[in-house]
Parts: structure tokens; sequence; C-alpha cells
């Protein structure tokens, strides 16, 4: 239950991030330092109860590469949909208000851009958090607020840059992205985990 716990408050803290900078249209640099670094101090908060996946994508990518269980899956999706929604509300009563989903123009674009940056975030923490190579490493959690950060920079205007399945279901419930579509980011992003991981299978055959 610990694990569980710990997921959800990593995952509620990283989604509240994004609903009360991006809902109110925080001007340039701000949504995704935030997002970065909200991100980075909650996996140093909760890596060493849940291993801090706060991303149903991130747990995929980890149970292909054999350091999740398969009996905790389903309960780590569980517990990071359930936070990413309660963030959402929590969110929007901080702001008072929701956000206006964008017209999706070009389905293929979005999809590529989040499969690839949900891959660069999956592959990054499978290779700092989970190898044996990184094993000890004081830089995890740095170096995965960072990929988020500089996803959110580069796709963010194109995609939203959620890059994690929970934390498009919370940006539909803030209205930050249309629920008809973000079947879109979900199947992107649960891709992205599951090359990730298959990536790190391939290159690191000796790691189990």
């Amino acid at each position: 239950m610990r694990k569980y716990i710990a997921e959800f408050i990593g995952t509620f803290f990283l989604v509240l991030t994004i609903g009360c900078t991006v809902i109110p249209g925080a001007a340039g640099v701000i949504p995704p330092l935030a997002i970065g670094a909200a991100l980075m101090v909650m996996i140093y908060a909760g890596g060493h109860i849940s291993g801090a996946h706060f991303n149903p994508a991130v747990t995929l990518a980890v149970f292909i590469r054999g350091k999740c269980e398969a009996k905790n899956v389903v309960p780590y999706w569980i517990a990071q949909v359930a936070a990413g929604i309660a963030a959402a509300f929590t969110a929007m009563f901080l702001t008072g208000k929701s956000g206006e989903p964008p017209i999706v123009q070009n389905v293929p674009v979005i999809f590529v851009a989040e499969f690839l940056f949900t891959f660069a975030l999956a592959y990054v923490v499978v290779n700092v958090a989970t190898a044996k190579g990184t094993a000890g490493n004081s830089f995890y959690g740095l170096a995965i607020g960072m990929t988020v950060m500089a996803g959110a920079f580069a796709v963010g205007g194109i995609s939203g840059g959620a890059f994690n399945p929970a934390v498009a279901i919370g940006a539909a419930v803030m209205k930050l992205r249309d629920f008809s579509q973000i079947w879109i980011h979900i199947a992107a992003e649960l891709a992205g985990g599951l090359v990730a991981g298959l990536a790190f299978k391939a290159l690191n055959p000796d790691d189990k």
C-alpha cells in the first residue's frame, strides 16, 4: 500500500503543477520549468518507496524491463490516474477556472511527438533509475525531470507535452484537452513506454 500512496502523491503534485501553471496561462518558460522541477523533487521524495514512476507509460517500461512485478502494474496505474483526476479538480479549485481545449488538426503529428518524448522519458528512467551500471547514483531525479522539461519546451506547443496518460486524463478533466481525443495521447504514450522497455532489454541483455 505504501508504494501506491507514494505513486498517488507524486503524480498528484506533478499534475497539480501542470494545472496551476497552464490553466492561468503562465508566460514563457514558467510551465516547463515548474513541471520539470515538480517531477524532479517528487522523484527524489518517493523514489525509495515506489520507484517514483508517476506515469503509466513509465510503469509499463519498467515492467517490460523486468523491474516492476506484474501484480503492481494495474494498482500503480489506478493510483496514478486517480491522482491525475484529483489534482485536476484541485487545480481548477485553486485557479477558479478550467482551460480551453485546442482544436486537434494533425493526429499523426501529435501521436509522433507524444511517442518520441514519452519514449525518451521512459528510456531515461529505466537507464538512470533501474540499470546496474547507474545503481546508487544521485542524478536520476534531475535527469528524469529535465527530460520532461526538454520535451515540454520542444513539443509542448505541438502536442501539449503530456508524455503521461495520467497527465493526459487530468488535462482532459481540466479541459486542457478534449476527452474525445485523449486516446491519441494514451496510445502514443503507452507505445513509447513499451518501446523504451524493449530498447533497454535489447541494449542491456545481461542486466536482469
